[in-house]
């Protein structure tokens, strides 16, 4: 889904105060067996961010693992299909299918919904997720990391963001200049230039170094909830990969969409709070659905993960 959730909040949180709800955002409660609850999000309107549904299914999924002979399983993969577009402000309920659990394999099945205002229950995503007892084995590595510049040589996203704000001036509407500047967990340095600040068609490829904002707290560190958090950051970008060729964007009004499905294959463990390089490509759009994918590498150049996504994408039409 594209992130749709705005900020009512009156002073500004410092970054750590940021990554801390992150982290709290993504641990979700659990209430019964195999049912976890996620919480909204703080001060959030409107459409709930994909990501964050993601991340806490994830969690609850990761949450259901038993380790094997000691050993414990780590996600290696998660396949997911929106259904419909969750509401901010209101709690999701995460139930788990314990599908199988082997010596080196386990699967589960996670329901993700939403109360309705009839008492009723509506599903927002479904998701899959494989876990791997860790073991040596074959390896290769053909998909080197661009040359790209490093986040150090780059502006922050929100710098970039504040000047185009201040350029833009009354053409904003106050709802577009608080989604357009709400502070974020993730922080973001575009290599190439925002799409949304372009409306020249380029080829559809995107590169962007992510990081949270701040370093995870102690207490909270392991290696799931980075697995969590780079889900989370994993919607941010991608589904905007398939606008570039065709110059319209989603902030200037002149798209409609919305993620359909996602999925994400985790090679190695990577920390979400060091720089990570997403590499995003279109090869294909057509029939009101864009298909992009994701590679996501650490500063050493190791490739940590790869992402897939396909996204409803329809030229919004004139009111006319």
């Amino acid at each position: 889904m594209a992130p749709r959730m705005a900020f009512a909040m009156t002073d500004t949180p410092t970054n750590r105060e940021l990554v801390d709800g992150l982290t709290r955002l993504l641990t979700v409660d659990k209430r019964a067996a195999d049912i976890h609850i996620g919480a909204p999000q703080k001060g959030g309107v409107g459409r709930v961010f994909g990501g964050q549904v993601l991340a806490q299914a994830l969690q609850a999924a990761q949450a259901s693992v038993p380790s094997s002979d000691n050993r414990a399983k780590t996600a290696h993969s998660l396949h997911a299909y929106f259904l419909r577009g969750g509401k901010e402000g209101i709690p999701i309920e995460y139930r788990i299918e314990r599908d199988f659990d082997g010596r080196s394999f386990s699967n589960r099945r996670v329901v993700a919904a939403q109360e309705n205002e009839d008492g009723t229950s509506s599903p927002i995503l479904n998701l899959t997720a494989s876990f791997q007892v860790p073991e040596t084995g074959l390896e290769h590595d053909d998909s080197p990391m661009p040359d790209v510049a490093p986040p150090d040589d780059l502006k922050p996203d929100m710098e970039m963001r504040r000047e185009m704000a201040d350029r833009m001036g009354d053409k904003l509407s106050d709802v577009q200049r608080a989604f357009m500047l709400r502070p974020r967990p993730i922080e973001m340095r575009t290599i190439d230039r925002l799409h949304w600040m372009n409306n020249e068609p380029r080829e559809p490829r995107a590169h962007t170094w992510f990081r949270t904002a701040a370093p995870v707290a102690a207490e909270a560190d392991t290696p799931s909830l980075h697995r969590a958090i780079m889900t989370y950051a994993s919607d941010y970008t991608l589904l905007g990969t398939s606008a570039l060729p065709h110059g319209l964007s989603w902030m200037r009004g002149e798209l409609v969409g919305a993620s359909l499905d996602h999925t994400i294959w985790f090679h190695r463990d990577a920390r979400a709070d060091e720089w990570l390089l997403y590499c995003t490509d279109a090869p294909w759009s057509g029939g009101g659905r864009g298909f992009n994918r994701g590679r996501i590498y650490n500063q050493s150049g190791e490739l940590v993960a790869s992402v897939a996504q396909e996204g409803m994408m329809r030229k919004r039409k004139s009111k006319s």
